[in-house]
């Protein structure tokens, strides 16, 4: 019987032995170049608006340069891309199993296993590269070394090696020599960053940020256009009346090395003056504005301003926020999630195992802060009244991973139950010539209240709703309760003690169970 064919998400038949060759990659002669151009350098607004126009149209790779640029010249826009990319990395990483069967335990260890490796954590960083540029493709390199199918490397891919098709303007294609091709199924890690709806080329931090870099950027140029021209003090040179035009140049030469130099020579007669700049309050333009504009960067990557600027009180209000907001941190972790899900859950699961119904799932989040010894206590108490809880999801819970194989287990220490009420107040006191007569009776006090309550106190309550139902005050009730508790009498309850106290001491002097 031929094996079945194996689909992707979107319906696409694996191939296994294309996914034992890389598909992307640099190609030096090619298209797929290591280098790209900087597209920062001479930025002007009519620049910046032609390459965003092409990137919606199909192009878009000057606008991904210019992303590149901006992430490497702007150090603010860095640093809270940095901080927003690497803040869901640290989130804590889980894997709930599909069900509590043997094999959905096994589906879940394997993932598990792959998220463990040590260079997860990085190549998830190179994932989240589509934060900002809007999309990210990282090509899985499988293992099959030992006959099992395992990432080797997520290998991140130049954005820019890839367009979208024409026809839905959304589909993900990667630029080859001989034209563009479509990603091998369970080959890709493909993430989507949706900052906002629309093409996925618009989803991106870069695109609103662009405008913001190039106003800062003029800023920045004028206020070192500003420090140059009135950051050091005139340097004023002075000749006399017959000064020759030789002794001009040479005080013009020795002014000017004196700003680069920081020496000079002149003769006797000339003198050179200082004088100092005292333009105040125009400095301060530049730097309040490109303060504002790194402020809203820091609200559209984060979400807020108070862990990036230095206001008062700003340090208790950041380590509220923790770096991003917390709504922000729960999209991003819950999009790339789904990603992971998608494209390496599922994949790893159905090479290594088949077809499942139900895949393991990834979570990234931070841990729910609820109290495990009041979780514990509840199921304790609730598991005997008939609840249905699962190991893998308890442990899940409690933060316990399953057991290994051969790994040993912890039980519970076996301890005589605890006696009730009732045995403490019909149990003999205990003589230390016959011990084992002592436990024999403290069973049959068991017996007595597990079986004899019954019939012993049928005579009481029989009828007895519709007499206290006849009852006009309290004082009738307690009448009719205690005639009814006359009419039970102690010859039955004596008999039943007697015999089991009998037959509970001639077991004990022979060393026997009840």
């Amino acid at each position: 019987m031929a094996a079945p064919v194996l689909l992707d998400a979107y319906g696409q038949p694996i191939r296994k032995a294309e996914l034992k060759q890389e598909q992307g990659g640099v190609t030096t002669r090619g298209v797929r170049q290591p280098f790209g151009r900087h597209q920062a350098t001479g930025l002007t607004p009519g620049k910046l608006a032609g390459l965003l126009r092409r990137s919606i149209d199909g192009d878009p790779e000057a606008y991904l340069e210019l992303a590149e640029d901006m992430e490497e010249r702007d150090l603010h826009y860095a640093g809270v891309l940095s901080t927003r990319k690497r803040q869901v990395v640290g989130l804590e990483i889980t894997v709930e199993a599909a069900a509590d069967d043997a094999g959905s335990v096994a589906d879940a260890d394997l993932v598990r296993e792959v998220i463990g490796r040590d260079d997860f954590q990085d190549e998830l960083v190179d994932v989240l590269d589509a934060i900002g540029k809007s999309y990210s493709a990282t090509e899985i390199i499988w293992d099959t070394s030992e006959g099992q199918w395992m990432p080797e490397a997520l290998k991140w891919n130049d954005p820019r090696w890839f367009t979208f098709d024409e026809t839905d303007g959304d589909t993900l294609l990667l630029r080859g020599d001989s034209g563009d091709e479509r990603l091998k199924p369970f080959g890709w890690i493909v993430h989507r960053a949706k900052v906002k709806s629309g093409l996925t080329i618009r989803g991106g931090l870069a695109r609103a940020v662009a405008w913001t870099y190039l106003f800062k950027t003029f800023t920045t140029r004028d206020w070192a256009i500003f420090c140059e021209a009135y950051g050091q003090p005139l340097r004023l040179g002075k000749f006399g009346p017959d000064a020759s035009p030789e002794e001009k140049d040479v005080l013009l030469a020795a002014v000017s090395s004196i700003g680069t130099d920081f020496a000079a020579i002149v003769p006797e007669s000339m003198t050179v003056e200082f004088i100092q700049s005292n333009v105040t309050g125009s400095h301060e333009l530049y730097e309040k504005r490109c303060d504002w504009l790194d402020r809203q960067v820091s609200k559209l990557v984060l979400g807020q301003t108070s862990t990036t600027d230095a206001q008062k009180g700003s340090y208790a209000v950041g380590r509220v926020h923790d770096g991003v907001r917390q709504d922000i941190e729960e999209s991003d972790a819950r999009q790339l999630a789904a990603t992971l899900n998608r494209d390496l859950v599922v994949p790893l699961v159905m090479l290594n195992r088949g077809p499942r119904k139900a895949y393991p799932k990834i979570k990234i989040g931070r841990p729910d802060e609820q109290d495990i010894e009041k979780l514990v206590k509840n199921v304790v108490s609730l598991v005997p009244l008939g609840l249905k809880v699962g190991m893998s999801t308890m442990r899940d819970k409690i933060g316990l991973p399953d057991p290994g194989e051969d790994e040993e287990l912890l039980m519970p220490q076996r301890s005589t139950p605890a006696a009730t009420p009732q045995e403490e107040q019909l149990k003999p006191a205990p003589q230390s010539t016959l011990p084992a007569t002592g436990d024999a009776v403290d069973r049959a006090v068991r017996d007595i209240i597990d079986e004899s309550w019954e019939p012993m106190m049928a005579p009481i309550v029989a009828g007895l709703e519709d007499e206290l139902s006849t009852a006009t005050s309290e004082q009738e009730a307690q009448a009719i309760i205690a005639r009814r508790i006359e009419t039970m009498g102690v010859h039955k309850l004596a008999e039943v003690l007697a015999r089991s106290a009998f037959a509970a001491r001639l077991a004990g002097e022979a060393g026997e169970d009840l």
